[in-house]
């Protein structure tokens, strides 16, 4: 298909695409004509990929490349391709709660120890994670730290589920994408349903009318 069709069918324009070409994320057509280049179903396939991750994953343009050079490679050992993507995903780091991080970081290893998780020292979620506790502390909310490990059992079940899934696919390639899918829109998907969670338990434990 010309860049057109592959705009119709894809719904991303054509200066997108071609945009998309540039920064690696998208394979380039295949040049028929000094001036025309074809596109397959694997380019619409490609985009629709890509737009997931940006748009409802939230993720830059950088780190979509990033997962999706993992994806393109193909020769990486299972549980190095998923490490691979993990740590691409990195970890926002913030000030909030520099005082608190000594704390912090005993709250995350007790966590760490009680679980018997065994995570590198450099995983980006682990210190992700001790800046959250730091910056709870710092807020007055050290009651949210204490139910961590509420939290940690029931993203436990959920990573379970996860790695399942990822385990049930034939190829390494398949795995992959459905490492980088599920955890991108995965995440998204649990905040939608623990929004929804929160809403309905609402109205069974914060009744109108209670005490404020």
């Amino acid at each position: 298909m010309r860049i057109a069709e592959l705009s119709r069918t894809s719904g991303v324009s054509p200066a997108t695409i071609k945009y998309y070409v540039r920064e690696g994320l998208l394979h380039s057509g295949v040049r028929t004509h000094h001036n025309q280049v074809d596109y397959s179903a694997d380019h619409v396939n490609r985009l629709r990929l890509i737009r997931a991750l940006i748009d409802i994953g939230g993720l830059s343009i950088e780190t979509a490349r990033e997962l999706l050079t993992v994806l393109d490679a193909g020769n990486l050992p299972a549980r190095e391709a998923l490490g691979a993507v993990f740590y691409a995903l990195g970890g926002r780091r913030s000030p909030v709660g520099e005082t608190e991080q000594d704390s912090a970081t005993a709250d995350v290893e007790a966590l760490l120890a009680r679980r018997g998780w065994q995570i590198d020292e450099q995983s980006p979620a682990r210190r992700t994670l001790i800046d959250v506790c730091a910056a709870l502390r710092l807020l007055g909310h050290a009651d949210v730290v204490a139910a961590m490990d509420d939290y940690a059992t029931a993203t436990e079940s959920i990573a379970t589920t996860d790695i399942g899934l990822v385990r049930g696919e034939p190829t390494l390639e398949q795995m992959t994408e459905t490492a980088i899918v599920g955890t991108i829109l995965g995440d998204t998907l649990l905040a939608a349903l623990r929004r929804l969670a929160q809403e309905h338990l609402s109205q069974q434990l914060l009744p109108e009318g209670a005490a404020r």
